[in-house]
């Protein structure tokens, strides 16, 4: 039978499975594309969009199926772009089968890569990482970038792009294991484990002796505060995600950055990759170049079945995964 799984309750604070719902529903048989779903983004940004309020992206409804990035295989198309066998991303429902019109369809190439790889490396986790840096970061050889969340799908690749522009990096995750990760796969200079670190801007100024030139944020928070404390003259703090205040139920209150940001004359700036749409081709270019050359590599955390997706999900706030978490439907 074809599932759907839908969003039962907004959640209050941390999501809970009550808040997702899993029913079955008809099998597809009709429509210009019948997809079925091969492979599921989760992301932490979701949670954002479980929220009844005003965003870059619409909320999702209650008692409607949440959708995400993914991976499917085209089952019957009368599509004249699409044929039956093609492999696909796009933003879809979370559905085991459905019907489409190819409207924002993508095809994609498991020769290049692994299919599941175009939901991280190769997909918006990766070119968020190579747009950020290009548009805000604009890194110089000889450089310090400092990353958060650096054991995460983004991180991860931001790390590494870092060095192969030659710069001195170093990252923040959560755990020692993790913190070996990174500087053993990845050939980060250095790590920071942000659980056990009492003091972490001092970790910080001992981690990066020459100061912050480019801090990528994946958490915000503390450690944002953190890094603001040790950034240098005309630094660039590029603002992706806040993972460390998603689940608040009221915006929190912190230190007040515009004193270093004019002491510093340093930009910090949000970033969509979503607002860069004409910049896809040419980054997902140089990041399979990277990838086919061993000069880049990434993590994945597979989770088992369609019905797992909320769990999955959820798993994330509680740093679970290596890398990009997906489901393997």
């Amino acid at each position: 039978m074809n599932k759907q799984i839908l969003l039962n309750s907004r959640p209050e604070g941390r999501p809970a499975l009550k808040n997702f719902q899993i029913e079955e529903i008809e099998e597809v048989k009709n429509g210009e594309i019948v997809l079925e779903s091969k492979f599921i983004s989760v992301d932490p940004y979701l949670r954002g969009r479980m929220r009844d309020e005003k965003s870059y992206i619409e909320p999702f409804k209650v008692g409607e199926p949440l959708e995400s990035m993914v991976i499917a295989e085209v089952k019957n198309s009368s599509h004249s772009d699409f044929k039956k066998g093609d492999h696909i991303m796009g933003m879809l429902d979370w559905k085991k089968q459905q019907s489409h019109s190819g409207k924002d369809l993508r095809k994609i190439d498991p020769s290049i890569a692994p299919l599941s790889a175009y939901l991280g490396v190769l997909g918006l986790t990766g070119l968020t990482a190579y747009l950020a840096l290009h548009k805000i970061g604009i890194l110089k050889k000889g450089e310090t970038l400092l990353v958060s969340g650096a054991a995460g799908a983004v991180g991860s690749v931001v790390g590494q792009i870092g060095k192969i522009k030659g710069c001195r990096v170093v990252g923040i995750a959560g755990s020692d294991e993790k913190i070996d990760h990174i500087q053993e796969k990845f050939s980060f200079d250095a790590g920071i484990n942000y659980k056990t670190t009492e003091d972490m801007t001092q970790a910080i100024k001992e981690a990066c002796p020459d100061g912050v030139d480019v801090y990528f944020d994946n958490v915000g928070g503390e450690i944002l505060d953190a890094a603001l404390q040790n950034i240098n003259k005309a630094a660039r703090i590029i603002n992706c995600g806040a993972i460390s205040i998603y689940n608040e139920t009221e915006i929190p209150k912190g230190p007040r950055p515009e004193g270093i940001l004019i002491k510093k004359s340093a930009l910090m700036q949000g970033f969509l990759v979503r607002d860069h749409v004409a910049d896809y081709q040419k980054a997902i270019s140089d990041l399979a170049g990277w990838l086919n050359s061993g000069k880049l590599k990434y993590d994945e955390t597979i989770v088992e079945g369609f019905e797992q997706t909320p769990q999955a999900f959820i798993d994330i706030f509680d740093g679970k995964n290596f890398g990009k978490m997906v489901v393997k439907v």
